[in-house]
């Protein structure tokens, strides 16, 4: 008899758990055989507020918006699993952490931001260090192949920087070549964005995307 009640208390212990888990931490979104949980909603709204200055906001609106960046992520680092991207260096991604840190004014502020905003530095380092992960990956994946041609710049040039341009420097001469670089890289990136947009709509396309409604109420 005692050995079928503590058989019956664990298994109602094991239950209270389970349950308690489902409630902390439920799937917010399934991206194919990968989840997001509503904790990664949350770390992710906490991270970019932090990192943006903004203040933290967990409505509905907020988390669908989340979500919806989690899930291009989750398909990004699906493709970089597959393949061979060169993943920044310790280094690199320090130097990220110290040049946010430098934003501060000394260690205890940003002390003091961490916990404001409720984020441990593992999580912050890790943000910073797949952020730099993004930028290369579109750099390689997207960046690489565009070739901007002489008239696409030219026709920026007329179309959106001379018109600005004659009305805040009023009567100064205007060359096309101290603006070159500055537009080819504007239009690269411009580019880079569609290309990274297309993919990503090809990419859901091809996966099973399911939101649990019952996370963003």
């Amino acid at each position: 008899m005692r050995r079928t009640l503590h058989i019956s208390i664990c298994l109602a212990g094991l239950a209270a758990l389970a349950a308690h888990a489902e409630i902390v931490d439920r799937i917010a979104v399934s991206v194919g055989n990968r989840v997001i949980t509503e904790s990664d909603l949350y770390r992710e709204i906490r991270l970019t507020a932090f990192l943006n200055g903004q203040k933290l906001d967990f409505s509905p609106e907020s988390k669908r918006q989340t979500a919806e960046r989690l899930v291009d992520q989750r398909l990004m680092r699906t493709e970089l699993d597959m393949s061979r991207y060169l993943l920044p260096s310790t280094e690199e991604s320090d130097a990220a952490l110290k040049e946010l840190k430098s934003r501060f004014p000394d260690d205890a502020a940003y002390r003091r931001g961490l916990a404001e905003y409720g984020i441990r530095e593992d999580d912050l380092k890790a943000r910073l260090a797949w952020q730099l992960t993004l930028v290369r990956f579109i750099d390689v994946r997207f960046r690489a192949g565009i070739q901007v041609g002489d008239e696409e710049i030219r026709n920026y040039f007329n179309q959106h920087l001379r018109p600005v341009l004659e009305k805040t420097h009023p009567g100064q001469p205007l060359s096309l070549d101290d603006y070159r670089d500055r537009i080819e890289q504007t239009l690269t990136g411009e580019a880079a964005d569609q290309q990274a947009e297309q993919w990503l709509k090809r990419a859901r396309s091809r996966n099973r995307i399911v939101y649990h409604d019952e996370v963003f109420r």
